[in-house]
């Protein structure tokens, strides 16, 4: 269902945005940073966007620009299905402002600690190395799809690791989610997808309250503070954001950095005769192709005055982690792609009480990830370099939706 008709004041982007949204993210910056805008497409999205880094560093902490039930405020907004797991799947911590995010994110931060990601080091490097193994076998096309055999199974085995879950087992969804007909498109999750999850998820909880492990899941059953817990349905939420957020993130950020890495011929012979740049490769990906075009939506809950710009009451806030990452400003000459520069300021996992929790986890996989690729494959190369990419059509996610390389 299409959005509202915008008003006059509104610029009307259209579906060519998500193959090459730099162009009007500089236009943007250069002529006001923050500006009004709506989102033509299969997945719709309308209201004030914001653009330079400092305009978004300061919009991402600022408390008068509310999560709670943002994405729920939209869908009426937009006309879109309110029906379906609803609540179920978003009384998370991303869908809410203080005091309850500050309650949630403290019992999640119980069991999601750095010893818990750390520990997660030797069964990534096993997974890496078994997925590369599969396509190093002599049966294994020349030619294949590097989201489909690796960014994608990785991220997903190591999430439902965390949770406790068995990757093999049947139940397990396959959540790369594409369009409602299963056509590829957006990259969102479907009614019926999430439906899914929930059902599969609300079973493993249950499994875990009755025999708990030393995994996620079970911790966060068990998670107390001062007498408070999580509920049942915030248990729930929260798996799937991990489940959802988790796998998107590191999807497209270890696609994004080998297309970029394979169209950048000089940094991957740099980064192929130095390991030591691993990190910076992944923290430069990061700034260059965000995984996320966009941070989740806020709204305003009074007047806001954002780079000179007051945006009134009431009114959706995008903010633009793609474009900040790409100002001038902060990052000199910010489209060329360079390890050597230093990408720390960038602002892809957010910013404030928001930032990401799951970060260190996606750079560590990220980190694995590219190393082993780079060593298993020295030939590695595009299988159509002339090809246009083909991007995700979604303002929001800033991913592929394929990967085809040849190997050898």
């Amino acid at each position: 269902m299409p959005l509202p008709e915008p008003s006059d004041e509104t610029e009307t982007v259209g579906g060519s945005f998500a193959r090459h949204p730099h162009e009007r993210y500089r236009r943007w910056r250069e002529t006001g940073e923050v500006r009004k805008v709506r989102f033509s497409g299969p997945a719709p999205l309308a209201g004030w966007v914001v653009t330079g880094h400092a305009a978004c560093r300061t919009a991402l902490a600022d408390p008068r620009l509310s999560k709670d039930g943002a994405t729920e405020r939209f869908a009426r907004y937009a006309g879109l299905p309110t029906d379906g797991p609803g609540g179920a799947l978003t009384t998370h911590m991303l869908n809410s402002d203080p005091p309850r995010h500050t309650r949630l994110r403290r019992l999640v931060q119980q069991a999601f600690t750095q010893r818990r990601v750390t520990s997660l080091r030797p069964g990534i490097e096993a997974r890496v190395t078994a997925l590369l193994d599969a396509l190093d076998g002599p049966d294994v096309p020349d030619e294949v799809d590097l989201i489909d055999r690796f960014a994608l199974p990785l991220p997903l085995a190591v999430i439902f690791n965390l949770l406790g879950a068995d990757p093999a087992d049947p139940g397990i969804l396959q959540v790369r989610c594409h369009t409602v007909t299963g056509d590829e498109g957006d990259g969102e999750v479907s009614v019926p997808t999430a439906e899914a999850m929930l059902d599969r998820l609300r079973a493993l909880i249950e499994q875990k309250r009755a025999h708990p492990g030393d995994d996620l899941l079970s911790a966060l059953a068990a998670a107390r503070d001062d007498g408070d817990r999580l509920t049942e349905e915030e248990v729930t939420s929260m798996a799937f954001l991990l489940v959802l957020a988790g796998h998107q993130t590191t999807v497209n950020l270890i696609a994004n950095g080998l297309y970029t890495l394979l169209t950048h011929p000089g940094q991957l012979a740099a980064v192929r005769a130095d390991a030591s740049l691993l990190p910076r490769l992944t923290e430069e990906v990061l700034r260059h192709e965000s995984p996320f075009s966009m941070a989740s939506l806020r709204y305003t809950t009074q007047p806001v005055t954002i780079a000179g710009t007051t945006i009134p009451a009431g009114e959706f806030v995008q903010i633009a982690l793609l474009a900040a990452n790409r100002d001038p400003e902060v990052f000199t000459d910010p489209d060329r792609f360079d390890l050597t520069r230093d990408a720390s300021g960038h602002l892809a996992f957010g910013h404030g009480i928001h930032h990401c929790l799951g970060a260190p986890l996606a750079r560590l996989q990220a980190e694995i990830a590219f190393g082993h690729v780079l060593r298993r494959f020295p030939a590695l190369r595009l299988a159509a370099p002339d090809h246009a990419p083909a991007w995700q059509d979604n303002p929001r996610h800033r991913g592929l939706l394929t990967l085809p390389v040849r190997l050898r």
